[in-house]
């Protein structure tokens, strides 16, 4: 199944919708955690700072939305309030254990210079992804006249992609070839994150 199949499935059932908006919420607030965690208490730059509040507001900003689903049910990020929630959580971490261990291997990073650039990477690879899966969340959103909006988030997240695109470029003229991996990590873990999303809608 693809996010095409599924939005609609899961936009049209105001309880799992809920659930839906808060897992995003989720994945908003872990990349939020990370950029802070991988900041440099000294040497952390505006950008950084930028960005982190920006993911932490669209964590905040999708939780608020699901007050227009109607659902009281998603108080917390326990299991029982996202959809497939083991994947959920693992996406983004095996992604950022992923990134790391293909840096330590191809750079020989290790320490701070590790964490700035697996946040450099992971970070790319999500924007990616989010210049994505927002937009087509959103078209699933007008076509099921929902009252739930991502359009903020639509325009912020492609303003943090040319972001980061700029920052690899001051940390590597090979850029490029390190991004790409980084992509090719993601794809393969995203898939398997709508796969778990869809086997979870057909046992509903």
């Amino acid at each position: 199944m693809s996010l095409h199949n599924i939005l609609p499935t899961i936009i049209a059932n105001n309880e799992l919708h809920a659930r839906w908006l808060n897992t995003l919420s989720l994945m908003e607030n872990t990349g939020a955690r990370k950029i802070s965690a991988s900041e440099d208490p000294t040497t952390v730059t505006y950008i950084i700072l930028k960005h982190a509040a920006e993911e932490h507001r669209h964590a905040y900003y999708l939780k608020k939305q699901i007050e227009k689903t109607g659902s009281k049910n998603c108080p917390t990020y326990n299991d029982a309030s996202l959809v497939a929630s083991q994947y959920s959580k693992y996406y983004l971490n095996m992604l950022d254990v992923e990134v790391s261990r293909y840096l330590k291997k191809d750079l020989q990073l290790t320490g701070k210079e590790l964490r700035f650039a697996a946040y450099l990477l992971v970070t790319y690879a999500i924007e990616v992804r989010a210049d994505e899966l927002y937009p087509i969340y959103q078209d699933a959103l007008e076509a099921a006249k929902s009252k739930v909006n991502v359009k903020s988030i639509i325009l912020e997240e492609e303003g943090h992609l040319e972001e980061m695109i700029n920052q690899l470029k001051e940390f590597s003229p090979d850029w490029q070839r390190h991004a790409d991996k980084a992509v090719n990590i993601e794809t393969r873990l995203f898939n398997n994150w709508v796969e778990a999303l869809g086997l979870r809608l057909t046992n509903l």
